[in-house]
This record gives structure tokens, C-alpha cells and sequence, in this order.
């Protein structure tokens, strides 16, 4: 071998195997010989230590890089050795070996191998060298060409395609001579080797076995020991249990936890009685559990008689005389009676609570606020003080759908408050998942799901304005996925709207006095000093600000305080706050805008805020409370305050890295939960649980349709929630109107029975007639039952503490 073809190994000229291990042509076991170890100055970091020895027991070491001067001869071939296979413990060198050029080249190759220059003395190796003779065995056909040079040519420069030193190995590949190719490690062949034996006989490419004929398995590699240790194989039940445990200390995972077990602390003691007491009181909430019920019953019955309950006999669509929580019927569907209903109702509310927390924090995380300041967002739009005075309508409680469908709407389109848009985190399956959960939010009432599906056609229409004129200056891709995704979920998120539209302007048409008027938004519209005052539910603030609701006139739909606490950490935020300056005034404006809206005809008549959308956008003449646009100044004063509380906690972690060790002393990380538990003291309630009303036993036997007296709006909730065993059909009913018919029969009925009102609910189709005797008091009804009724063809049972009286 040449100097050339030395240096370009990189590294010292291994002699022939054949040769190195003193082994002749016949294949004699080689003696072991002393190994001499030598640490060569220009091996790289990542590199195999090399042997300085070249005796009898050693193998070529790995191939190594460049020595310190760099040099690498030009066209230089350094095929110094046959390719050889070892078979076996005793197996025989695979291949002929390759003549060397002459004693002088064979040294001038050592010393062009050492990096220091210093000329190695293996004499007895160059001896071999010369004494070595060409023998084929196993798969390796290495020999010599007329020029004297091995037969894998100069022009191959002794390296293959990834670079590494191809001396010693044969062209199948399969003793690499301690080189393992691409990596620069050794192969377990030439370790062997190198520990001063054979390798072990294993079986050659070709199935051959070693010169003594036997076969051997494998020792143990000793070199393992320094390397990393592999990745266990795991079985499929481990597998398992390794993603269940991922997914459970997921963010969401415990976001949702933690919103689900706040809502049963904060809502304490709803589910203490779940089937005995309802929040609040027992009229709206009854209502409600009767909705709850009689959705996922008629569902399974008879869906084409959804909107024509057994309520408001005989009225046609009178499921749609009010909001009618749909959304919920497939809790409907689970149970039957009254105590399945409360039971229900109790659950529900405690998971709305649940929802809107994980909503709030989900859209905050989403537009770019850290966990705290998420937490802080979440707890002030579920619980704030305002809400309290709601407890009992679980329609406007039911809210969490809308912050939770912009965080999917917004993660869809990759875009967020604090980073802008980022076009590779979009997703199609986010947004279209945002559709349909804004869908399903607005099938649980139009109260606030119509301002929510204004908002949506709003942001839709200014955000395709917005994106074509900038697309003109700067490329915004969108991608057809997330178009289509976008399409098809404003498709269904529009066919939801219009199918529950349908049945509401059906009312509104049969019935005009369902509408609403100005004179009855005045009625409710709050003044400036409700939203500074709580309402009487509030454990810190109730009995404090009793004197400033005494001056409301309709202090339930006007005590509208969102939270001291949250307008201090919302002021904050305007000068303090992760979120930029122009966002920062864009919540500001959404803020007092809301405020406006929520203020009705107290700000400036209304003339050029609640009146207008009053009178032009179609539904919104049947929302009658304008205090409930509250909801959204809450959600944006949430979002200002995330992002002072996330600007803080950044400070926090500041402070933290300048600290030895560096990480948050106790105080500090106290210090960036107090915002948020002053939020979540505040939303404390002493909200009572009143015990709903027992069902008479003659509610389960009489048939209808039926008249129950004495009837009232309030009286007649119970009542619908009493037939939740069989839903017979019952002129009774409550909702946010009186229909005429309804108010004719409570007219008619005060002297019953007598000729006139028996006849009357004849023509009616009342069959029976049920008085519950302990409602009576302080009725018009209060004396029907000393009436006789005699020669009007009607029969009188007493039921329990009720009469029946059958027509």
C-alpha cells in the first residue's frame, strides 16, 4: 500500500486479516499475542479508541477521521486487505488476501496512518504481508489485479458511498473488519478480534461455517455495556396504559377536572339533595326540568311532535313558547318522574358551571394567556356576582358553549390574540368542531345564543373583508381543507339556527303578544349603579349592597356586578399585560359597547345602541332583558385581566432566574394564585335550595287532557314538572308569555263548576278537572269545592288531598 492510499483512510493501513491474525491459506488457528493499547492524538470525539499494536491477536480498528493535518491524498484507493468473513469460533478468512505492493510501500502506508509522523516498527506484520497467499473462501473475492493493487480499484478511493473506510471489507458487505458502515463503530467480529481470539463461529453470508465445522452462537458484545440502554418493547396492554396516563395528565385533562370539581365546591349544596331541592326556587328551575324531560321523551316517541308539548292544551307549538335547552335532550332520554327530572336538572346545572370555567380558560389559553391568568378568565366568567341572581335560569348558565366554540374557531384558523396568525397551526378539524359546538350552544336558547350567532356573522364577514385586501401586500394561505370545513360548519351552524328559528316565528305570528315591546325594555333596562351592585345571592357582597337594590326597580335582571376584583385586574391590564396595546383598547371598546347594549334604554333612550337592533335585526324584539348582555363584558373583562395575570407570572419567573437556586420561593408562587382566588372568594353564593313540591298521586292516574286548579304561571310550573311520568296533555303551562286561550280558561274556570265552565271546557276537550285542595288558599278558586254538581252530568272522586272532577 501507498502513502496515498493511507491517508486516505484516515487512519493507519490495516494490514490483511488474513495476515494480521496469522492465519495461512490453510486456515491454522492463530496464538493469541500481547495487545498493546495506544491513545492516537487525532481521533475524534465520537471515534472508537485505536490499537497501536499490529501483532498477531489484533483487528483493524474502525476507521477514524482525518489526523491533525488535514491532509487527504488525492485519488488514493486504500484497499490494503481482502474482503473476509468469519464463521465460527475457529472459522477460516473469507476471501483472498491481497498483495501488498512491497515492504517500503507497506511501512510508508503505516507511518502515513499515525498523525504524529512517528513510523511504527511491524515488521512482523510486513513480513506476513509479503508471506500471505491468495485463498477464496465464503463469499469474498478480493485477490489481486495485474497491477498488484486489490480489485476494488483506486477509483474507489477506499471509502463507500456514506464515507466511511471500506478497507478489510468484502464487497457483500458481511465482515466489515470491526468498521460497522455509516456509523464508525466496530462490528462484533473485529471485537472479538481485538480482545485477542476469533470471532465466534457464526454462519457466513453464504451459509458456511468456520475451517472446524462448527457452528457457535454469539457472544454477548462487552461494549454494550457503554451505550445507551435500548427503548423497551412494550406489550399492547402497557402500550395502553401508557397513553391512558399521557392523556390523564393532559392540560385539558386536568383543566377539566379541576372546572368540574370547582363547579360542585361552588354550586355546594345543589348536589347534596339532587332529587329533592332546586337552586334558588322551584318555578323557573321546574320549568326548566319539565323541558329537560319532555325533549328526550318525545325523542324516543315521537320527534315529529317535538315542538307540540303536553303543555298549553290545545296549543300547537307550545315547546317553542320559551327557550327550550335542547341541546340537553340526550340527558332527557336517561330516566322517567319527577325525581329523575330534579335529579337531572341538578346535574346539568353543576356542569354548566363546569363548562363555562373550562370554556373561559380554553379561549383565553387559545388567544395566548398563560395557565393562571386562563384560570382567572375562567373562574370570573362562570362564577362573577351577577350570575348569581340567574341560579334559576339554567338557559342563561348554560353559556359555556360560546367562549369554548372561539377557542376551536380560533385554534382551527391558527390564529391568537397574543401571536397573530400562524398559518402551519391550522387545523380543519378544530374549525369545524368550532361549528358545531357554536351549533349546539345555540340550540339551548335564543336568550343569549342570538347576540352569539349576530357576533359569528360578524366576525365571518369582517374577517374575509380584512384577509382580501391584505392578501394583496402579503400571502396568507388558507387552504381548500380548512375553506370546506368553514363552509360545511357555517351550513349546519346556519340549518340549526334556521330549524329552531322556524317554530318561533310561528308563535310570534299566532301569538302577538309573545312580542315584546320598548316599554317593556325600559322595564328592565338597568341603570349605571347596577353594575356596581350584587345581587342578594352574594356571600361577600349580598347584604353590603341591600340599600342599592332597594332602589332598583327590578333588582334580579339589574344587580349586574361583574366582580370588584375583576374590574381592578381588568383596569391592570390596560397598562400592564401580555397582549398588545391595540388589543388591549379593542377589549376595552368591547367592554363599554357591551355595556351599553346591557344598559338598554337607560343609555342615552337607547337611540343609538339597543333600539336599533331592537328594530332591524329579526329575533331580537323577543329578548326583553337587556342586563344579560352582561355576559359579554364579563368575558372580555376576563380576557384583560388573563393577560395582566399572565404579564405578572412572567415577572414572577424574572425574578425567579435571578435567585440561587433559580426557581419560585413559596411566597412568589403564592403570590400569582391570589388574583385568582380572590376571584373565585368573590363568586362565593348563599344561594338557597328550596324543597320542590311533592307530586300528588293523582298525577299519575288521571288521564287527560286535564285542567289543574287553581292555575297561575307560577302555580302551573310544578305542575308541568308532576307530569314527567306519563306527559298527559294538560291546559296548564308557564312560560315567558300567556297565551289567550290560557288566560280565557283561568277566566272561565273561577266559578267552576257551574253550566257555564263545565260547557266551556267540553268544547275545549278538558276530560277531567283536578283541584288540589291545599293550593286553594288565597286563589280565585278559594270555595269551588262547597259547590255542588248536581244535574251537570259531571262525577266527583277524591284522590288523596285532591278531587277529581271527570266532564
Amino acid at each position: 500500500m501507498t502513502t496515498e492510499q493511507s491517508d486516505a483512510t484516515g487512519g493507519r493501513a490495516d494490514s490483511d486479516p488474513a495476515a494480521a491474525t496469522g492465519d495461512s491459506a490453510s486456515g491454522a488457528k492463530p496464538k493469541a499475542t500481547v495487545r498493546r493499547r495506544g491513545r492516537k492524538k487525532g481521533a475524534t470525539a465520537g471515534g472508537a479508541s485505536e490499537a497501536t499494536s499490529t501483532g498477531p491477536g489484533d483487528a483493524p480498528p474502525p476507521a477514524a477521521e482525518v489526523g491533525r493535518n488535514g491532509d487527504r491524498a488525492e485519488g488514493a484507493a486504500a484497499a490494503e486487505t481482502a474482503a473476509t468473513a468469519t464463521a465460527g469460533g475457529t472459522g477460516t478468512v473469507a476471501g483472498d488476501a491481497a498483495e501488498v505492493a512491497g515492504t517500503d510501500g507497506a511501512a510508508r502506508a503505516d507511518d502515513a496512518a499515525r498523525p504524529n509522523g512517528k513510523a511504527r516498527t511491524g515488521r512482523k506484520a510486513r513480513n506476513r504481508d509479503k508471506a500471505g497467499s491468495s485463498a477464496k473462501a465464503g463469499t469474498g473475492k478480493a485477490g489481486t489485479d495485474e497491477t498488484g493493487t486489490d480489485k476494488s480499484g483506486t477509483d474507489r478511493a477506499g471509502t463507500d458511498k456514506s464515507g466511511t473506510d471500506r478497507a478489510g471489507t468484502d464487497k457483500s458487505g458481511t465482515d466489515r473488519a470491526g468498521t460497522d458502515t455509516g456509523t464508525g463503530e466496530s462490528g462484533p467480529e473485529s471485537r472479538a478480534e481485538i480482545d485477542g481470539e476469533a470471532a465466534p463461529g457464526t454462519a457466513g453470508k453464504d451459509g458456511e461455517t468456520g475451517a472446524d465445522g462448527k457452528d457457535g452462537d454469539k457472544p454477548a458484545d462487552p461494549w454494550t455495556a457503554f451505550g445507551p440502554a435500548p427503548d423497551p418493547v412494550l406489550s399492547r396492554p402497557r402500550r395502553v396504559v401508557r397513553t391512558v396516563g399521557r392523556a390523564l395528565v393532559h392540560e385539558w385533562t386536568l383543566a377539566a377536572v379541576a372546572s368540574l370539581a370547582l363547579a360542585v365546591l361552588m354550586t355546594w349544596p345543589t348536589l347534596r339533595y339532587p332529587r329533592y331541592t332546586l337552586p334558588q326556587d322551584y318555578w323557573d328551575p321546574s320549568l326548566q326540568s319539565w323541558q329537560l324531560a319532555w325533549s328526550g321523551h318525545i325523542l324516543l316517541t315521537d320527534p315529529a311532535q317535538l315542538w307540540n308539548s303536553n303543555t298549553f292544551f290545545p296549543e300547537s307549538g307550545s315547546f317553542a313558547f320559551s327557550d327550550t335547552l335542547l341541546g340537553y335532550a340526550p340527558a332527557g332520554m336517561i330516566g322517567v318522574g319527577p325525581e329523575d327530572a330534579l335529579l337531572r336538572y341538578n346535574i346539568m346545572f353543576v356542569l354548566a358551571h363546569a363548562l363555562a370555567t373550562f370554556g373561559a380558560y380554553a379561549l383565553a389559553r387559545q388567544l395566548g394567556a398563560g395557565r393562571i391568568g386562563g384560570a382567572v378568565a375562567g373562574a370570573s366568567y362562570a362564577y362573577a356576582p351577577w350570575l348569581l341572581a340567574q341560579a334559576g335560569h339554567l338557559h342563561i348558565l348554560s353559556n359555556g358553549g360560546i367562549p369554548l366554540a372561539l377557542a376551536m374557531l380560533a385554534r382551527g384558523h391558527g390564529w391568537s390574540l397574543r401571536h397573530g396568525y400562524r398559518p402551519r397551526r391550522r387545523h380543519a378539524g378544530w374549525a369545524f368542531a368550532g361549528w358545531l359546538v357554536a351549533a349546539w350552544q345555540l340550540s339551548l336558547g335564543f336568550g343569549i345564543g342570538l347576540p352569539f350567532a349576530y357576533l359569528l356573522a360578524g366576525v365571518v364577514l369582517v374577517s374575509a373583508v380584512v384577509w382580501f385586501v391584505r392578501r394583496r401586500w402579503v400571502k396568507r394561505p388558507f387552504g381548500w381543507r380548512l375553506f370546506l370545513a368553514d363552509l360545511l360548519g357555517g351550513l349546519v351552524f346556519a340549518a340549526v339556527g334556521a330549524l329552531l328559528a322556524v317554530p318561533y316565528f310561528k308563535v310570534a305570528e299566532l301569538h302577538p303578544n309573545a312580542a315584546r315591546t320598548l316599554g317593556e325594555i325600559q322595564l328592565y333596562s338597568p341603570p349605571a349603579s347596577g353594575f356596581f351592585t350584587a345581587p342578594a345571592e352574594s356571600r361577600i357582597w349580598g347584604e353590603l349592597h341591600e340599600g342599592a337594590r332597594a332602589v332598583l326597580p327590578w333588582h334580579p335582571e339589574m344587580t349586574l356586578l361583574p366582580g370588584f376584583v375583576l374590574y381592578a385586574l381588568a383596569a391592570g391590564g390596560l397598562f400592564f399585560s401580555v397582549w398588545r396595546v391595540r388589543h388591549r383598547l379593542f377589549l376595552l371598546a368591547g367592554v363599554l359597547l357591551t355595556m351599553a347594549l346591557a344598559m338598554g334604554t337607560r343609555f342615552l333612550g337607547g337611540r343609538f345602541t339597543y333600539v336599533p337592533l331592537f328594530e332591524h335585526l329579526p329575533g331580537w324584539n323577543g329578548l326583553r332583558t337587556p342586563g344579560r348582555m352582561m355576559l359579554w363584558t364579563t368575558l372580555l373583562l376576563g380576557l384583560l385581566a388573563a393577560g395582566a395575570v399572565t404579564a405578572f407570572c412572567a415577572r414572577v419567573r424574572e425574578l425567579a432566574a435571578e435567585r440561587v437556586p433559580p426557581w419560585p420561593g413559596p411566597w412568589l408562587r403564592l403570590a400569582t394564585l391570589v388574583p385568582l382566588l380572590l376571584v373565585v372568594v368573590e363568586g362565593l353564593n348563599v344561594t338557597p335550595h328550596p324543597v320542590a313540591p311533592q307530586q300528588p298521586a293523582v298525577m299519575r292516574t288521571v288521564d287527560g287532557p286535564m285542567l289543574v286548579l287553581p292555575s297561575s304561571q307560577n302555580l302551573d310550573q310544578p305542575v308541568m314538572l308532576w307530569s314527567t311520568d306519563r306527559f298527559q296533555r294538560m291546559v296548564n303551562g308557564g312560560s315567558g308569555f300567556t297565551p289567550n286561550s290560557q288566560a280565557q280558561v283561568r277566566d272561565a274556570t273561577v266559578s267552576f263548576p257551574d253550566f257555564g265552565s263545565v260547557d266551556y271546557l267540553r268544547r275545549l276537550g278538558v276530560k277531567n278537572v283536578v283541584v288540589l285542595r291545599d293550593r286553594l288558599g288565597g286563589t280565585p278558586w278559594e270555595g269551588m269545592l262547597d259547590r255542588p254538581v248536581d244535574g251537570l252530568g259531571v262525577t266527583r272522586e277524591e284522590v288523596g288531598d285532591a278531587v277529581v272532577y271527570r266532564l
